[in-house]
């Protein structure tokens, strides 16, 4: 695409923002039935998951039992994987990668693929997972730092059949999420660059809020842009919210942004809950209100609707604690007839 300096980020700011501020209220206020181009599902979606050890462990889920499960049960062929930077370098220096490296394995042994999110700021809470001992370190070396962690995941992993694309962090400049400073985006587009340079032959995502955001910051970072896609969410101003955008609302935005990226995917669809709350201290109940198989199975209708080719599942960790903790099993079950329809 070329070298892309402020101006091309302006340029694209520019020109995307009105028609997205267009569609995004035309689409509430038109019928369904307007968008005529995204009544047909796509059917030739590829369904897969993020998964997270870190939130298993959180759930007190043994997450390689899970991965396995994910794998051999539901046959899953398409993971999104965050590297946490607390876990593979608690002690500075010292990066251990061995179970990034188990789960590569596994995953060649089954011919799946994988995108590595990499970086300080990646999928699951609190965003941004910065080892303690970086604390004291100011910003300038908390990025030497992180890039000397990035080159370190590039150079060792690169070389694995399963890895076919990277992710540079998680929604950077989607700012008023997470626990994270503000975001440098002189320092993500070098990083970019620098994972480029590595590893000439990997596409690279960069992902973006589907609902809060223009697309525009992350267009034209990355070669692919990745969404996250939520239908229910709760706050505390207006308690749980449904989003009222039809499908065509994704497509048509996919369509505007397309000059700038490569492809438009979904790398986040809702299929847990989001409450007020964590998911340990919330009832069943409550969490079925915003999400149960019947939902699961309408975002994932919702999706191919947008006619997005990859669409990345987000709560393969609660279906399995679902099932290992509460005796039900209507969420994995559910989610196979996904995977292997």
């Amino acid at each position: 695409m070329g070298k892309r300096g402020p101006h091309h980020k302006k340029h694209i700011k520019r020109f995307f923002l009105i028609p997205t501020l267009v569609l995004f209220f035309g689409s509430i206020m038109f019928s369904w039935s307007i968008f005529t181009d995204a009544s047909t599902p796509n059917q030739e979606v590829q369904f897969g998951v993020t998964f997270s050890t870190k939130y298993a462990s959180y759930l007190g889920l043994d997450w390689k039992q899970v991965y396995l499960a994910s794998l051999d049960d539901l046959h899953i062929k398409f993971y999104r994987i965050p590297i946490y930077w607390d876990e593979i370098e608690s002690e500075q220096g010292n990066i251990n990668l061995d179970n990034v490296r188990w789960m590569l394995d596994e995953a060649d042994k089954r011919g799946v693929k994988v995108i590595l999110a990499i970086g300080q700021r990646v999928p699951r809470w609190p965003e941004c997972h910065p080892p303690a001992w970086t604390r004291n370190l100011s910003k300038i070396e908390i990025q030497e730092q992180e890039t000397r962690m990035i080159d370190t995941i590039v150079t060792e992993l690169k070389d694995y059949e399963a890895v076919d694309r990277w992710q540079v962090e998680n929604e950077p400049f989607f700012a008023v999420f997470g626990e994270c400073t503000k975001p440098d985006e002189e320092f993500i587009s070098k990083t970019v660059a620098r994972v480029k340079q590595l590893d000439p032959t990997k596409p690279i995502i960069i992902t973006d809020s589907g609902e809060l955001s223009t697309w525009a910051d992350a267009a034209g970072v990355g070669d692919i842009l990745g969404i996250s896609m939520y239908r229910v969410t709760w706050n505390s101003l207006f308690g749980y919210f449904y989003y009222p955008l039809p499908p065509a609302y994704y497509k048509n935005k996919a369509k505007l942004i397309s000059p700038w990226v490569q492809d438009v995917i979904v790398t986040e669809l809702q299929a847990e809950p989001w409450v007020p709350s964590t998911i340990l201290t919330t009832s069943l109940e409550d969490q079925f209100h915003s999400m149960n198989p019947k939902r699961f199975l309408n975002n994932v209708e919702f999706a191919r609707r947008t006619s997005m080719s990859q669409v990345y599942l987000w709560g393969v960790e609660w279906w399995y604690w679902l099932k290992q903790y509460h005796n039900y099993d209507a969420m994995w079950e559910t989610a196979r007839t996904v995977f292997n329809n």
